[in-house]
């Protein structure tokens, strides 16, 4: 990818199966979408990872980024016996409460073997880590997904894993910015409303954001925060975007939507595309695979701005690949030993 070079359609998008069908394969040749992201239903084995990866990437005319969610825990899309079973986040948090540095070096190791395996499949970037902060009577969408209810131990372990991932060579994607801790329902669901002043969010959910906000990629919250604007949801709101995520928090990185398939949003998808991108997200997200909706994002889909393209040259400028040793039982000692 160039910038003297026609720019990418600002927009990643899923596929329906373990192959590409030619009829994928035509639309993503026609409109040049910037990158891809894997579902369970897009994996077999490593082999087939490996090849539909690199079927992806000849569909384009740029080295296209392919995103996975492999948090760990209940959300990991690559699945045993093929691959690890990673810890959920919680457990790092808990290891860390017992003895910090061993849940540092922890996290870091986990990110480390997690962001291997991708790259041996050729995938670059880990929609991971969460470092939302739950708060008591949220819905548990996010639950053990978050590292601990302390803001500053989530920022903390989000760091060690932020370091995890770039040294094995893929970036790390923070979500869902600005904080997803405080919603009380889904919102693959339906629409949360946060309705917490501006001085409880500052002093909790905000912090892991604010500062993580040297982080190469984030991904936003489908969620009203009614002290910043009760009318739109993050990802659609140019006040949280340029006012809060870009201003307030400093957050510099390439920052993508979060699914708009999720019920949270409404409107058709072409609104929601180009309401999203005007809003000041730099690339919207599909991920259901459906040809219709996913053909009616690409077509509203503008190219990737300039500004996007140099966050996202920043991004993976960003990464530091190690060759240190690393192996499962690693991870395991520094358990057994805290």
């Amino acid at each position: 990818m160039s910038e003297n070079s026609p720019l990418p359609r600002a927009a990643i998008v899923g596929i329906a199966g373990s192959t590409l069908s030619a009829e994928e394969r035509r639309l993503f040749a026609e409109t040049q979408p910037l990158g891809f992201i894997l579902f369970a239903r897009n994996v077999i084995d490593k082999m087939q990872v490996k090849a539909l990866v690199d079927d992806l990437r000849s569909t384009v005319e740029h080295n296209a980024p392919i995103l996975i969610d492999q948090e760990g825990g209940r959300v990991q899309r690559l699945k045993p016996p093929v691959w690890r079973q990673a810890p959920p986040s919680k457990v790092f948090g808990d290891l860390a409460g017992r003895d910090i540095e061993a849940g540092r070096r922890a996290a870091r190791l986990n990110a480390l073997l997690i962001g291997r395996e991708l790259a041996e499949l050729g995938i670059d970037v880990d929609c991971a880590p969460v470092v939302d902060v739950p708060v008591d009577g949220a819905h548990d969408i996010i639950g053990d997904r978050a590292f601990s209810h302390s803001p500053s131990l989530v920022a903390d372990l989000g760091r060690s894993v932020l370091d995890g991932f770039l040294a094995a060579g893929v970036v790390p994607m923070i979500k869902h910015i600005p904080g997803h801790g405080r919603a009380r329902v889904d919102s693959h669901e339906s629409l949360p409303v946060v309705e917490a002043d501006a001085a409880t969010l500052e002093r909790s959910d905000f912090i892991p954001f604010m500062e993580l906000a040297d982080a190469p990629m984030a991904m936003t919250a489908h969620i009203v925060y009614t002290a910043l604007d009760a009318k739109h949801p993050a990802t659609l709101s140019s006040v949280v975007i340029t006012q809060l995520i870009r201003k307030s928090m400093g957050f510099k990185g390439f920052l993508v939507s979060d699914d708009l398939s999720m019920k949270a949003l409404s409107g058709s998808f072409a609104e929601k595309t180009h309401a999203a991108l005007q809003a000041g997200c730099d690339a919207v997200l599909h991920c259901n695979g459906r040809m219709d909706e996913m053909t009616e994002v690409l077509a509203a889909a503008t190219p990737l701005s300039h500004a996007g393209f140099e966050r996202l040259e920043r991004a993976y400028a960003m990464l530091s690949v190690s060759d240190e040793t690393a192996s499962p039982a690693d991870l395991e000692a520094l358990f057994a030993n805290a």
